[in-house]
């Protein structure tokens, strides 16, 4: 299988046990599977907790931030129960990394919930997956009931007098439940939209409970830390960025495919190197670092690290992980519409700014890219696209805006090119300036 791709550069910590039959509990126990929980009942909760500060492992959802301080948050004490969220709605274009922990190594996420639940005192987890993932729900309740059947899950768990229950659940198709209020929303029955905050979720959360919420990444990660230790797991990457990453490399590259490097490893070299380079033998136009919602880079920036201090300083995101590369025959422009499509069409309609902002962008930029645009549009999307930035009630409105302003800004003469009617000098190449060659 394409994604199942290997590069001698890689460090398989996650992706250890990929394409070796750990979806079954015994292949999985083989393999030393659910020892960290174990270890982890014996550190208790401010153990587990500051092995996870010491690991810099940080969030691999999109926003990065660390894992161990956000456990940290939850009160001690609570009235109301506390719950842990893994965040399997992966619904960003451009990534395509948590499937394959839930295809390949499922009781890895389920070990993760577990060991965050030790951590903040929670006895309950959901592990909530993307709606189109429907294939995989088999696959994790599969894991969830050997998990049940062999004492990890339920009454005295390991024998350790405490009970911790997992539930799956998936959603309806929509991108807006990937943020955590909205999911949050989604687990209690109702209309997935986001909510005000603060309160935040490590106080109030799901059910008004303390929660954790964290993407299937970090949690699948989570007993990996434990497995080699905190110290030499934060070894592999870099200062404050701990660990690898599944990199999701697609678009006109010569390899593309999931594959697990360090942190801070180059963007260049994992695109000529590990990538084979661009489809084709052709040119380099830009690359999108990080999901859809992020900033593109142009060539001359690409000789970065990647984590998430180097990529936000050279004026992007990290984000999910997908890397996807754009060859010489993509229209900026189009590339620019296809993506306010997305955004426009999994707007939860919420908010005014992202509502209306997402609808007023995808008419323009179809305007424009069908040769009906005036030289004032230009500006005007910037302008419309900076003012929706920070002023919607959750990410998908600056998801939207971010990417926008990129392309704009660096590729005006593109959108110069597409005015008074002229027709789009990539448009006879179509779909093929989107996809490898």
């Amino acid at each position: 299988m394409a994604y199942l791709v290997s590069h001698p550069d890689e460090v398989k910590v996650v992706s250890s046990r990929f394409g070796k039959g750990a979806a079954s509990i015994e292949t999985y126990l083989a393999l030393d599977g659910y020892s960290s929980a174990r270890k982890a009942i014996e550190l208790g909760s401010d153990g587990i907790i500051a092995e996870m500060k010491a690991s810099n492992l940080r969030g691999r959802g999109g926003a990065g931030f660390p894992t161990g301080l956000k456990w940290s948050f939850v009160p001690k004490q609570s009235a109301k129960p506390k719950y842990v969220l893994l965040n399997g709605d992966e619904s960003e274009p451009g990534t395509c990394k948590d499937r394959l922990i839930f295809e390949h190594d499922p009781h890895s996420a389920i070990e993760g919930v577990i060991i965050a639940g030790l951590a903040i005192g929670a006895r309950m987890g959901f592990i909530y997956l993307r709606g189109e993932y429907r294939y995989l729900l088999t696959i994790m309740e599969r894991a969830i009931d050997e998990a049940y059947a062999h004492g990890f899950l339920g009454k005295n768990i390991f024998g350790s007098g405490i009970d911790f229950d997992i539930r799956s659940h998936t959603g309806a198709g929509a991108y807006e439940v990937g943020e955590e209020s909205a999911l949050m929303e989604s687990l209690e029955g109702k209309r997935g939209i986001p909510r005000i905050r603060p309160p935040f979720p490590a106080v109030v959360g799901l059910y008004g409970g303390p929660t954790v919420i964290n993407n299937a990444e970090t949690l699948a990660t989570v007993p990996h830390v434990f497995r080699i230790g905190a110290a030499e797991y934060a070894k592999i990457g870099t200062e404050r960025n701990g660990g690898t990453r599944l990199f999701c490399l697609s678009g006109n590259v010569e390899r593309p495919g999931v594959y697990e490097l360090p942190m801070g490893y180059n963007l260049k070299k994992m695109i000529y190197e590990v990538g084979g380079g661009i489809a084709g033998g052709r040119a380099l136009k830009a690359v999108v670092p990080g999901g859809a919602s992020t900033p593109v880079l142009l060539p001359e920036e690409i000789d970065i690290g990647m984590d998430f201090d180097q990529v936000g300083k050279a004026g992007s995101m990290l984000g999910s992980g997908g890397v996807v590369v754009l060859d010489d025959r993509v229209c900026i422009v189009e590339f620019a519409l296809r993506t306010m499509r997305f955004y426009q069409h999994e707007s939860c309609g919420w908010c005014i700014p992202c509502r209306e902002g997402t609808d007023w962008l995808k008419k323009t930029l179809t305007r424009f890219h069908a040769g009906g645009g005036v030289a004032k549009d230009i500006d005007n999307m910037r302008y419309l696209a900076e003012n929706i930035m920070g002023r919607t009630l959750c990410p998908l409105g600056d998801a939207a805006a971010m990417p926008t302003i990129g392309f704009l800004k660096k590729f005006r003469k593109e959108f110069e090119d597409h005015l008074d009617g002229k027709p789009c000098a990539y448009a006879e190449q179509g779909d093929a300036a989107l996809a490898p060659a």
